[in-house]
């Protein structure tokens, strides 16, 4: 399981050489994926080093990005991808004021390092001013190599990033995110007992509570549920169920498994949305809501049966 490190000075319990990956890994997307590779196919341990809360919030340029992942959901798939330990690094004002060379030298005096890597574009320190060019000056005194990892670009030509992840997510283009990601979008949370009405009307499901900042529209889709390596094909509604609700009720995933009966209450699962059905929508009643979950359910089985690629993430 990976490990979680909340200051610089834990890095000096790891086994040298520490390989370390620096940057924001919202998401943890195909261009990060890069990053991650160069420091995950060297020996030593491998790390990534990350800043909480974002820097946007700190600085006040602007309302931080909504993040695509939690804290959480990121510590777990970086460490699918072979990172060992998450270094989240405290940022403040004092953070933000120190120089970057001093900040390298910190990290340096507390571990062995063997290599850093960054985005080309990666700025950091007081005003800015350290890039990957200060950084390669520092590897020279220190002792440690820099790798500089070029923009990763999409078939199109077009440089993968969280924005445009965060951009497609918005309007429900979970067949792009996907793209982007290098794998479904997915939420993950624990699976709660409910008013058991899916059950009561032919769909039982699987009830996720949502923090509410989630970045996919509300609406129905065709996703893949991973239930501990076992995988079950679904749909899911992401929203009030204003047809059985009064609309106000918090947000709430539910997810009819397909060809599924087992009790899961309590489980932590992950739900990858492959792709959108429809928007949410208020029916003139119970019978309604039947009638279009069966057409729901008879979609997503179509969209889930098709090959990778062929409309499907």
């Amino acid at each position: 399981m990976i490990r979680r490190l909340e200051e610089i000075g834990g890095l000096s319990a790891l086994k040298g050489p520490v390989n370390l990956a620096i940057g924001m890994f919202d998401g943890v997307h195909r261009g990060h994926a890069a990053l991650i590779s160069a420091v995950t196919n060297r020996a030593g341990t491998p790390v990534v080093l990350t800043f909480e809360p974002h820097p946007a919030e700190v600085l006040g340029a602007g309302t931080a990005p909504r993040q695509i992942s939690s804290r959480e959901h990121k510590q777990a798939i970086l460490g699918r991808l072979g990172i060992e330990c998450l270094l989240s690094v405290e940022f403040n004002h004092q953070r933000a004021a120190q120089k970057a060379a001093d900040f390298v030298r910190e990290i340096a005096g507390s571990c062995p390092l063997g290599c850093v890597a960054v985005g080309m574009g990666f700025r950091f320190g007081q005003g800015r001013e350290g890039d990957v060019d200060l950084l390669a000056g520092l590897g020279d005194d220190l002792g440690f190599e820099v790798c500089g990892i070029a923009p990763v670009c999409d078939d199109q030509g077009e440089v993968i990033s969280s924005t445009r992840i965060r951009s497609a997510l918005k309007v429900g283009d979970v067949g792009l995110a996907g793209e982007l990601l290098g794998r479904p979008y997915s939420l993950v949370g624990e699976v709660t007992e409910g008013k058991r009405i899916g059950q009561s009307i032919g769909f039982p499901t699987a009830n996720i509570p949502l923090r509410g900042d989630e970045l996919l529209p509300f609406g129905v889709y065709a996703v893949c549920v991973d239930l501990n390596g076992e995988h079950v094909n679904g749909v899911a509604n992401l929203g009030t169920r204003p047809t059985i609700t009064s609309g106000n009720e918090a947000p709430l995933l539910e997810v009819h498994l397909f060809d599924f009966n087992r009790d899961i209450y309590g489980r932590e699962i992950e739900v990858s949305f492959k792709a959108r059905i429809r928007d949410e929508r208020t029916f003139e009643g119970v019978e309604s809501l039947r009638a279009q979950i069966g057409n729901d359910v008879q979609l997503a089985r179509e969209l889930l049966a098709r090959p990778a690629g062929d409309g499907v993430a």
